[in-house]
């Protein structure tokens, strides 16, 4: 995903009042696309958790989550996703939005076999539970990012690099395989997760500010980032969020089975 610069606008929202500028209702009209693009945006990406929790539940049910858990089928479903992952974030300009759906849907319902195997270390009532609580977290922090007047930019490198921290030591605990290590991994990484959702709903706001407002200084330039893609694009990144913030919290949260 393209990030453009990173400047945060301060319009406001509503209906002008009677006998407005042109300006002002220039920027109605720009105010009632970004709710529509951000709504596109979620919807994208409530229909891919609802689709890999779907495909999660049955699969634990068929009993199919005993085969992905060991073998060489793990590795398969495990590392699927993350292809899928790279290749929609190098080849966005490449790919048609036709296309990067069609990766998104099949993105969703990989993860969704690999999270089926969760069934089989959790109860059912403990995921579920997990489940609501991320929900109720994620509304709240993306909430803060989109109306928040602070400018998040300066998190994006803070954030990144501790992503990339958590998984160094992820892999070194798969060598050490220590409890505190695994714990602390845990919080931080619900910590991260929980900034990078407020951090990518207001980049993703401010990108389609951008592109709005690039449509009236510079056409050409603007059609180099169509919507529909920055749209799934989006919805990418708050899916990972969302799923990463859960599956840490599960930690914490989950009952594991008898």
């Amino acid at each position: 995903m393209a990030d453009w610069n990173d400047s945060r606008s301060r319009q406001g929202f509503g209906r002008p009042a009677f006998g407005a500028s042109p300006a002002g209702e220039v920027r109605t009209v720009n105010d009632a696309g970004l709710r529509k693009h951000m709504l596109s945006i979620y919807n994208y990406m409530a229909s891919g958790v609802l689709l890999t929790g779907i495909v999660a539940l049955l699969t634990a049910q068929s009993g199919l989550a005993y085969t992905f858990a060991t073998g060489p089928l793990m590795w398969l479903v495990a590392l699927s996703p993350i292809a899928i992952v790279f290749a929609m974030s190098f080849g966005m300009n490449k790919f048609s939005t036709g296309t990067l759906q069609l990766m998104f849907w099949a993105f969703a319902t990989l993860m969704g076999l690999s999270l089926s195997t969760i069934f089989l270390v959790y109860t059912g009532a403990s995921i579920a539970a997990t489940f609501f609580a991320t929900a109720g977290a994620f509304a709240g922090l993306s909430l803060f990012g989109y109306t928040t007047q602070r400018d998040l930019s300066g998190w994006g490198s803070f954030l990144i690099m501790g992503v990339i921290g958590i998984l160094i030591a992820s892999l070194i605990n798969l060598f050490l395989q220590s409890e505190a290590l695994m714990w602390a991994v845990s919080f931080i990484g619900v910590l991260i997760f929980a900034g990078l959702t407020a951090y990518d709903t207001q980049r993703l706001k401010s990108e389609y500010l951008q592109v709005s407002r690039m449509k009236v200084t510079n056409p050409g330039m603007a059609a180099a980032y169509p919507l529909g893609k920055m749209v799934i694009m989006g919805a990418l990144s708050l899916y990972l969020d969302f799923i990463n913030m859960f599956m840490f919290l599960l930690r914490f949260m989950g009952a594991q089975r008898d």
